[in-house]
């Protein structure tokens, strides 16, 4: 296996997402105030301008969901300084976007969505460290389309802190909520029906933990373990989850990485085609602008083999930070087929620049590309590519 590097732009916004803005069927890239055209990337179009802070943009997720019910997918967004969740209103045109507040919910780290109440369409869940564990459900109309609005719902009323995840973690067949020092329980008549109890049975072991925690089986014993980054320091882990005599539940942290660091956003794919999952994962570098332990080292991108409770270690990228020459993933990475290939590409935010990782089949010499040379050269449009091939 083998991935192509593309920079696409040296745009320093530290998010990014892919669908079809405009509706012609390609997978395009959002990234901050840009949205990039497919197949190959080199079209820009303005979003709308997005509020800087020193070395930050005011922009920590870039999601797609259909707020407003017209087919086209809109993002969802939020930032740490502006302290509001909003979403910005795909015109399906390359002409600017209608910027829309959902709520002033305090610092937000960053979100993530997920179908809590098994509706169909994913709910959004802000990591806001300070305030309150809170939910924002779109209020849909009789045909099940977005209808623009929100309804918040608290779920649990002390500081969340800073990582959040789902999982159901006592195997009760309902989805539970992660936060870095124990987990919300969602009660039994649903997720609206009440606060969530807090169960502090386990401890990260960082002080700023990853956003997602990944709830995985990684021993195949049953039991939902947890995967855990440490967002501002060094650090990975894994936590597994055993029972007690008493029939209670303990956690046992093992360490997947201790010699890296920034560890803020982590995903679970297949993305060699095994039908087996693999951690994939990477540095935010400068996540804290020069002030964390391990925040000016080499940047990188790994893929960490799961093995049951093995981890093995593969690169897909690494190298001096700051060149423009490497990325690591930002805050929010995405993972998503952009070749057409069946296979999931990674695409890479950061302060770095903004990178995409065709994600190959087979190796390919750097002479000749072999067979399948990559997308860009396809099209006519070969920009500079480096061959990263895994160990």
């Amino acid at each position: 296996m083998a991935w192509i590097k593309h920079k696409i732009s040296s745009e320093r916004y530290e998010a990014a997402a892919v669908f079809d803005v405009n509706g012609d069927g390609i997978p395009d890239i959002v990234s901050g105030a840009y949205w990039y055209a497919g197949p190959d990337f080199a079209e820009k179009y303005k979003i709308c301008d997005v509020q800087a802070e020193g070395e930050y943009f005011d922009d920590f997720s870039d999601v797609g969901l259909d707020v407003n019910g017209d087919g086209r997918l809109d993002i969802v967004t939020g930032g740490w300084f502006g302290r509001t969740l909003r979403w910005r209103e795909n015109p399906g045109t390359t002409g600017p976007w209608t910027v829309h507040d959902i709520d002033e919910c305090g610092c937000i780290e960053t979100i993530r969505l997920f179908d809590i109440d098994g509706c169909g369409t994913p709910e959004i869940f802000p990591n806001t460290p300070g305030n309150p564990q809170a939910c924002y459900k779109l209020l849909q109309d009789g045909n099940g389309r977005g209808r623009g609005l929100f309804r918040r719902h608290v779920l649990y009323d002390a500081p969340s802190g800073h990582g959040m995840g789902f999982a159901d973690v006592d195997g009760d067949g309902r989805v539970d909520l992660l936060l870095a020092n124990g987990w919300l329980r969602q009660p039994d008549a649903g997720p609206w029906s009440g606060p969530w109890d807090f169960h502090p049975e386990y401890d990260c072991g960082f002080s700023a933990a990853s956003v997602p925690i990944l709830g995985h089986d990684v021993n195949g014993d049953g039991r939902t373990d947890l995967i855990v980054g440490h967002a501002h320091g060094y650090g990975l882990a894994w936590l597994e989850q055993q029972g007690t005599e008493s029939g209670g539940r303990r956690f046992v942290r093992h360490v997947i990485d201790g010699d890296h660091a920034q560890f803020h956003d982590l995903q679970l794919a297949d993305v060699d085609g095994d039908g087996m999952l693999e951690l994939v994962t990477g540095k935010r570098w400068r996540a804290h602008c020069g002030g964390d332990p391990g925040d000016n080292d080499d940047v990188f991108i790994y893929c960490y083999r799961i093995d049951g409770g093995r981890f093995t270690r593969e690169v897909i990228d690494e190298g001096p930070a700051g060149s423009g020459e490497h990325s690591g993933v930002g805050i929010w990475f995405a993972l998503a087929d952009l070749a057409g290939r069946g296979r999931l590409d990674l695409v890479a935010p950061g302060k770095e620049g903004l990178f995409w990782f065709e994600n190959v089949p087979d190796p390919i010499s750097v002479a000749g590309h072999g067979t399948e040379p990559p997308l860009r050269e396809r099209e006519g449009r070969m920009d500079r590519c480096n061959l990263f091939d895994w160990p």
